[in-house]
């Protein structure tokens, strides 16, 4: 903004003001025909005192410089200094003013002040005051509307670079979207086919070799079972990826049936101990009347618990699993005892897939609390009822 637009910023009117005195005071000694009065001196500082104290508040400023321009034409020949703050203070009220009708009103005052000068004078002067209101009230109620017509326009100007500066950056999150979608669906393509192509070996495998040790029998058959899931799982999730309006909401609700549920969580209970870990379960049959994007979420929160505590605190830990539901809200908590525990460096903010279940759990509102607990480690969250999550959301 150069210094033409700051001087008529809105903000600026003391600097304005300031301007305004120093030119009036140079009419004053300097370009006056005549020595001022003592009464013209004074009400020309009254002028200037409340063109100072009042230049944030430009009503009373022009009722102010109005009554002493009318003071000023009943007691001396030349008002000229208080005409001139009169007419800027009309100015500066038509530049801030909200409401268009105390604009006119304001300019009405001043020109009816401005017109008892000229009461009882003959017709030739009374005309020559009338087509004198134009540079003491129509050239500033002029100057003034385009000042506050500009301003409008470059702030109307300015909400509309920024609005469409947001739009360009949701077409380009949109775009980015679209482009990740792009890649997931094919990385689940290449996954799926790999996966289907080791649960065929395995299942291959198990025909073949007829005379296995029924230990090795066993791990070919849970083997085949949990390819034979997460094929499933990822051709779900594949289906949903290519065909969104296809598939009735979220993605999570075709991975599994909310009654289910405690099923699904006995599965993930015994996968952990057929790794030799010891769980304790205390799973609360509420669990089967959760919505399935909650009840999707404990499972894979159980599951990457689980094997976490399989992974890093040993085959002789003794893991306690317990989920239960109160008021609509989820409980979920996985601890071990930490026996066999490893030394494992945890990453600083997560470890032990602590940064994708976090995740997972702040989606549906709820917060993930993971840290060690006395020998052992410690993994809980509460997932907020569905209405106080939707609320959240």
């Amino acid at each position: 903004m150069g210094w033409l637009g700051r001087l008529f910023d809105a903000r600026d009117s003391l600097a304005r003001m300031v301007l305004l005195i120093l030119s009036g005071l140079g009419y004053l000694f300097v370009g006056a025909q005549v020595a001022p009065t003592n009464t013209q001196l004074i009400l020309a500082v009254l002028a200037f005192a409340a063109g100072l104290s009042l230049h944030h508040r430009p009503h009373v400023n022009l009722l102010a410089q109005t009554i002493l321009l009318a003071v000023a034409i009943w007691l001396v020949d030349d008002f000229t200094i208080n005409q001139v703050g009169a007419s800027w203070a009309l100015l500066e009220l038509t530049m801030v003013a909200r409401r268009g009708r105390t604009i006119w009103l304001a300019a009405g005052l001043l020109a009816i002040v401005d017109l008892t000068d000229s009461i009882g004078d003959p017709l030739p002067r009374l005309l020559s005051g009338v087509f004198g209101l134009l540079p003491e009230v129509g050239v500033p109620l002029l100057l003034g509307l385009v000042i506050r017509t500009t301003r409008e326009l470059g702030q109307q100007s300015r909400r509309r670079a920024e609005e469409e500066q947001r739009r360009r950056e949701s077409e380009g999150r949109a775009a980015r979207a679209d482009e990740r979608s792009a890649i997931a669906r094919e990385l689940h393509d290449v996954v799926a086919h790999h996966v289907a192509s080791m649960v065929l070996r395995v299942g291959v495998a198990r025909h073949v070799l007829t005379d296995l040790d029924p230990r090795v029998s066993a791990v070919f058959d849970d083997v085949h079972g949990t390819g034979t899931a997460a094929l499933a799982d990822l051709r779900r999730l594949v289906a949903v990826l290519r065909d969104p309006d296809g598939v009735r909401g979220d993605a999570a609700l075709t991975a599994i049936e909310p009654s289910a549920l405690p099923a699904a969580l006995g599965g993930a209970v015994d996968r952990a101990r057929q790794a030799g870990v010891t769980v304790v379960a205390d799973i609360d049959p509420a669990v089967g009347t959760l919505d399935a994007v909650r009840g999707l979420a404990v499972l894979r929160l159980s599951q990457e618990a689980l094997t976490n505590v399989a992974k890093h605190a040993g085959a002789d830990a003794v893991a306690h699993l317990s989920v239960s539901v109160v008021n609509g809200a989820v409980h979920w908590e996985v601890t071990d005892d930490g026996r066999g525990w490893l030394p494992v460096t945890v990453p600083a903010g997560g470890g032990h897939g602590i940064t994708g279940m976090r995740e997972r759990v702040e989606v549906l509102g709820g917060r993930l609390t993971a840290g060690p607990t006395g020998t052992g480690w410690r993994v809980a969250t509460v997932l907020p009822a569905l209405h106080r999550a939707t609320e959240r959301a």
